[in-house]
């Protein structure tokens, strides 16, 4: 969906992971769309925002200050865009205590911290949108992925509950639900594993009945129609964007 040069004019919006291969699409399709954006990542330096937030989600105080951080750098918070993530590969049985702590920490804290936070902030002021970047892996269970399959399904049921416990507060709370992106992320993950990243994700697509694997703008584009008018009913929703391919 192309966004028009004004569609989000005045909009305020927080977007966590900023600096990843998604967040960074989106926080430049936003700018682009005329709304004002403070990213939240590790490192914010190289990110074109109008704030930049830095610090690391694994902090519970950083996530707890981020949307009145944002909400006060901006003069007002329309829109919360959760998007931070890790992957922790294997089964539970190859699992440590740190991957656990860091992935719940990340994939379910982290948002929660921020909406809990948000939420009030939307609601007194007429409303808002939170958009969560959920998984097809959170919606289905996949092989060797445990901690993210389990902590991305903790955060859509998360979405549903906050989508019908705050829409008569005006708050809509959604999530898109990507299965394989090609960002940074996936092909450092090849790299690690030993494969060619380039190869790996060309082979990767090959099994996508749409015939690739998602771009970071096939997921940011779905991100901004549900932050949009046109999304105005839809709210606890988790909007699957797979190119037809199931979690197998």
């Amino acid at each position: 969906m192309a966004q028009g040069a004004n569609e989000f004019a005045g909009c305020r919006a927080l977007v966590t992971g900023a600096a990843g291969g998604i967040g960074s699409a989106l926080v430049a399709a936003l700018n682009s769309a005329g709304a004002k954006v403070a990213a939240a990542d590790r490192d914010t330096a190289a990110i074109d925002a109008a704030v930049r937030l830095s610090g690391d989600l694994c902090d519970p105080d950083y996530c707890d200050g981020l949307a009145a951080a944002a909400h006060d750098a901006l003069g007002g918070l329309d829109l919360v865009v959760n998007n931070a993530g890790i992957i922790s590969r294997g089964p539970v049985t190859e699992t440590t205590d740190s991957d656990l702590a860091r992935s719940l920490a990340v994939n379910v804290e982290a948002p929660f911290r921020v909406c809990r936070a948000a939420i009030p902030l939307m609601a007194g002021a007429g409303g808002g949108c939170i958009v969560n970047v959920a998984s097809c892996w959170g919606l289905r269970p996949g092989p060797d992925h445990a901690l993210y399959c389990s902590t991305k399904a903790a955060l859509a049921s998360l979405t549903q509950c906050m989508g019908r416990d705050h829409a008569h507060q005006g708050v809509r709370v959604n999530a898109v639900c990507p299965n394989e992106v090609d960002t940074p992320m996936l092909r450092s993950g090849f790299a690690t594993r030993g494969f060619d990243p380039a190869t790996a994700v060309e082979a990767l697509g090959e099994t996508v009945p749409l015939g690739r694997i998602a771009s970071p703008d096939d997921i940011v584009d779905v991100i901004l129609f549900l932050a949009s008018d046109a999304a105005r009913y839809l709210c606890g929703s988790l909007v699957e964007v797979n190119g037809g391919k199931p979690v197998a």
